[in-house]
C-alpha cells in the first residue's frame, strides 16, 4: 500500500478529514481485525469499508438486507472510482453473468449481496476462488433475537469464520443496545474485535412530538411550510398510507405511496422519483424505511407511533444523511399504544410478548416524556446526554411550555382511589368529565364527590393528563388484556399535595424551530442554479441526483464559488474521479452566475488557490504482477509452487497465466493441466455452450477446479 489512508480519502473521496470513529476502524481494517461498530445512520459508515477495500488488493463483499438499496451504494462507490457491483434478485441472466465474470477474474473492489444470496452453497464455493480482504456486515443487529428487526436467513453469516478463516469481519449497525452487542458478536464469531460504540447523537434532527388531532391538516400545515424539502411520513398500515398520499396529491403536494401490497414496478418506480427528487414526499410503512439512501431528506414524519425506539431512531435517521438540519415529528396519540398492545396480545411466544411489550413501553415512555427529547432516545441506548439543553427539541427550544397541571391530576387520581384501582383509563376520564354511561350508572360512580369535577373540559383533555401521569411514573398500567389504572407512591405524593405536577403543551403561536446546526451563508441563487444542473447530469447518467453530489457540497459550491479545477478540489466530497467526470460542468455553472452577480461572487469568494503538491501514485492495477508469475513459469514451476512462492492464491496464479495467454505469449497448458483433463474440459464447455466458470465447474460435478477450467478457458479462446 503506497498511499496512506489520508492521502485516499482525499484523492477518491474528496475529503480532507476523517468523520469521527471512521478512522480507527479504517486502520483495524487495514491491520485485518474484525471489527464492530455501533454508528448512528448518516454516520459515515460506508466509508469506513469503501476507503479499505480501494486499498487493498483482495475483494470486499458486503453483505446487506437491502436489495433496494443495493444499486444506489454501487452507483455512488462507482462515482468515486471504484470497482463495484451488486448480486441479487433484480438482476437479469445476462447481468448476473457479466458480475459473476468480474468476479471470476479478480476486477472488483467491492460486492454486495443479500444474506440469501451467501447461503447458497454454490456462492460460497465461487467466493472461495476469489482473494476476499475481508467480509462487511450492514444492519448486523438483524443476526440477534433481541434486535428490533431479527431476520432468520442473517443467520448463515455465523459461518463466515469457518469458511474464510483469513478474511476479517466488520459489523455494522446503527442501532444495538449493549445486551444486542454481545449477541452479534457472540453469533458472528468475531476474534478480538475492534470495538466502537459512537454517540447516538444526531445534533441537526430537531425532534418534535405533537399531539395527534387532525393528521391530514396537521401533514398539510407541515409541508406548507416546506414547498421545496424533500421528507418521508411514515404510517403503519398500507390504508394509512394510500389515504395519506391520495389526500396529499388532492391538495397540490407531490406525495407518492409506498408499501409492500403495491406491485414491484410501482415501488421501484415511485422510490426513484422520490430519489430523483421528482417527488417531494414519500409516504410509506416501514418497509420503506431500509431502502433509502438519499441524503438530502429534510424532514421525516410518524403520524403512527413506532413499536420500539430502535425503529424510531433508524427511520428518522434518513433524514438528515448530508450533516445538514432536518426535523423529525411524531404524531401521538395513546390510542396508538392500545392499537400496538393488541397485536403484541396475539403473540404466541411468551418470551417475544415479554420482549415486544418492553420496547413499546419505552416508546411511549419517549413520546410522553416531558424532559429533553434528545436525552431519552439516548439514555434508551445507555448514553447519557451531558448538557442540561439539547437546542434541538420542542421541549429545550421552548416549542412546548411547561404548565401548572397540579388540580386536574388530582381530580384524575382521586376517581381512581375512590374507584379502588379497578378501571381503566376510558372510564375515569368519563368519571371527571361526568359522561353520562351505562357503566357509571352500573357502578354508582356518578355518586362519587369526584364524578363531574371536570366537566368543564372535554375527555380529549383528562385522557391527555391521564398519559402525562402515567409518563411521569405517578400512575401504573397493569399489563392485563384490559389494563387498569392504579396510582403510584409519587401519585399519592401529589394527591395529597406534597408535590406540584406540571405538563407539558404545544404552544399554538410559534412555528416548530428548525434544527439548531446552521447551514451557514450560501448564494441561494447560486445553490438552485446548482440543483438544476445536477439533476441534468444526473438524469443522464441514470443515478439519483447525490450520487453526483450531495447538498452540502452543491453548498459548498455555492459559499465559495469556485472557478477553477484546483479550488473545486478543495470543496468537501470533491474526489478526483468526480472532479474528472462532473468538474467542468459545474465550474461552467459557477462561472456563469459569478459573471451575471458579480457583487454577490465578490462578497462570497473566499477559497483560495492551493499550493499543488506531488500527486500521490494511484493504487497498483490488479494483474500489474503477472509478469513475476511469467518468470517462475518459465522455471517449468506448477500453479501451486508459484502460490506458494508468491504468498498468493493458485486462482489469483491461474488468473495471471489466463491473462498471460490473452496477450499471445506462447505457454504449454499442459504445464498446469494433463491432456487428458484439457480435454474433459474443452468438451464441456462445447457441450454447455458456456463461457462462465462456475457452469463447467459444477456440470464436472467437481472433478474440474475453478483454476482448470479458467486456464483451459483462456487456451481455447486463443486457440
Amino acid at each position: 500500500m503506497s498511499e496512506s489512508p489520508h492521502a485516499v480519502l482525499k484523492r477518491i473521496f474528496g475529503f480532507s478529514e476523517f468523520r469521527p470513529n471512521q478512522e480507527g476502524i479504517v486502520e483495524a481494517l487495514l491491520e485485518n481485525r474484525d471489527v464492530f461498530a455501533v454508528m448512528p445512520t448518516g454516520g459515515g459508515k460506508s466509508l469506513c469499508y469503501q476507503l479499505p477495500a480501494r486499498m487493498f488488493d483482495g475483494l470486499c463483499v458486503v453483505v446487506s438486507p437491502l436489495i433496494s438499496l443495493m444499486k444506489d451504494q454501487v452507483d455512488a462507490a462507482k462515482a468515486n472510482g471504484l470497482d463495484a457491483e451488486f448480486l441479487n434478485s433484480s438482476l437479469v441472466a445476462s447481468e448476473r453473468r457479466r458480475v459473476f465474470l468480474a468476479l471470476e477474474n479478480h476486477q472488483l473492489d467491492l460486492l454486495y449481496v443479500s444474506p440469501e444470496r451467501f447461503a447458497m452453497p454454490d456462492f460460497i464455493a465461487t467466493l472461495k476462488q476469489s482473494e476476499i480482504s475481508f467480509f462487511a456486515i450492514d444492519e448486523a443487529h438483524c443476526i440477534s433475537e433481541w434486535g428490533h428487526d431479527f431476520r432468520p436467513d442473517y443467520l448463515s453469516l455465523a459461518h463466515i469464520a469457518t469458511h474464510f478463516p483469513k478474511a476479517g469481519i466488520a459489523a455494522f449497525t446503527a442501532t444495538a443496545t449493549q445486551q444486542v452487542q454481545d449477541d452479534i458478536v457472540r453469533k458472528l464469531g468475531l476474534r478480538k474485535p475492534y470495538l466502537i460504540r459512537a454517540s447516538f447523537d444526531r445534533p441537526n434532527l430537531f425532534y418534535q412530538v405533537a399531539p395527534k388531532e387532525n393528521l391530514n391538516r396537521q401533514f398539510l400545515h407541515f409541508l406548507r411550510d416546506r414547498p421545496d424539502d424533500s421528507g418521508i411520513i411514515y404510517r403503519t398500515t398500507r390504508k394509512s398510507v394510500a389515504a395519506t398520499a391520495e389526500f396529499l396529491q388532492g391538495q397540490g403536494i407531490k406525495a407518492l405511496p409506498y408499501h409492500a401490497g403495491l406491485p414491484d414496478a410501482d415501488r421501484k418506480n415511485h422510490q426513484e422519483q422520490f430519489n430523483r427528487d421528482e417527488a417531494n414526499v414519500i409516504v410509506a410503512t416501514i418497509a420503506f424505511g431500509m431502502g433509502i439512501d438519499k441524503s438530502n431528506v429534510r424532514f421525516v414524519l410518524h403520524g403512527d407511533l413506532p413499536k420500539n425506539v430502535e425503529g424510531y431512531y433508524q427511520e428518522t435517521g434518513r433524514a438528515g444523511r448530508d450533516g445538514e438540519p432536518a426535523h423529525c415529528c411524531l404524531y401521538f396519540s395513546q390510542g396508538d399504544t392500545v392499537k400496538i398492545r393488541y397485536f403484541i396480545d396475539q403473540m404466541e411466544d411468551p418470551r417475544e410478548q415479554k420482549i415486544a411489550l418492553g420496547q413499546l413501553n419505552h416508546m411511549v415512555k419517549i413520546a410522553q416524556a416531558n424532559v429533553c427529547r434528545r436525552k431519552g432516545i439516548l439514555g434508551y441506548f445507555g448514553e447519557p446526554y451531558p448538557k442540561a439543553d439539547c437546542g434541538a427539541c420542542d421541549v429545550c427550544t421552548g416549542e412546548v411550555e411547561r404548565t401548572d397541571a397540579t388540580e386536574d391530576a388530582q381530580k384524575i387520581m382521586s376517581a381512581i382511589y375512590r374507584t379502588g384501582g379497578k378501571f381503566g383509563a376510558v372510564h375515569i376520564a368519563d368519571i371527571v368529565a361526568g359522561a353520562d354511561t351505562q357503566r357509571i350508572r352500573q357502578f354508582h360512580h356518578d355518586k362519587l364527590k369526584t364524578y363531574g369535577a371536570g366537566s368543564d373540559r372535554d375527555k380529549r383533555h383528562w385522557r391527555r393528563i391521564i398519559d402525562d401521569l402515567l409518563s411521569q411514573d405517578c400512575l401504573v398500567q397493569s399489563d392485563d388484556q384490559y389494563p387498569v389504572l392504579q396510582l403510584a407512591e409519587k401519585g399519592m405524593f401529589v394527591l395529597k399535595g406534597g408535590q406540584p405536577f406540571e405538563v407539558l403543551r404545544q404552544k399554538e403561536s410559534k412555528k416548530a424551530k428548525q434544527a439548531a446546526v446552521s447551514m451557514g451563508e450560501y448564494s441561494d441563487g447560486l445553490f438552485a442554479e446548482l440543483r438544476i444542473e445536477r439533476k441534468r447530469i444526473a438524469a443522464e447518467a441514470g443515478v439519483p441526483p447525490f450520487v453526483v453530489f450531495s447538498d452540502r457540497t452543491l453548498r459548498e459550491m455555492a459559499r465559495y464559488f469556485p472557478c477553477t479545477e484546483a479550488t473545486m478540489r478543495m470543496v468537501s466530497g470533491v474526489g478526483e474521479t468526480k472532479l474528472e467526470r462532473f468538474g467542468e460542468s459545474f465550474l461552467a455553472v459557477v462561472r456563469a452566475y459569478k459573471e451575471t452577480h458579480p457583487d454577490e461572487a465578490k462578497e462570497m469568494s473566499v477559497l483560495h488557490v492551493p499550493v499543488e503538491l506531488p500527486r500521490p501514485k494511484k493504487k497498483k492495477p490488479k494483474g500489474a504482477t503477472y509478469l513475476e508469475t511469467l518468470e517462475f513459469v518459465k522455471q517449468g514451476m506448477t500453479i501451486e509452487q508459484i502460490a506458494a512462492e508468491r504468498s498468493l492464491s493458485p486462482g489469483t496464479i491461474s488468473q495471471h497465466i489466463e491473462k498471460l495467454l490473452d496477450e499471445g505469449e506462447p505457454l504449454d497448458i499442459d504445464q498446469f493441466i494433463t491432456p487428458r483433463k484439457r480435454i474433459e474440459t474443452e468438451e464441456l464447455f462445447n457441450r454447455l455452450n458456456a463461457d462462465t466458470l462456475g457452469a463447467v465447474v459444477e456440470a464436472s460435478n467437481g472433478s474440474v477446479t475453478y483454476e482448470q477450467a479458467r486456464l483451459v478457458r483462456a487456451f481455447m479462446q486463443r486457440s
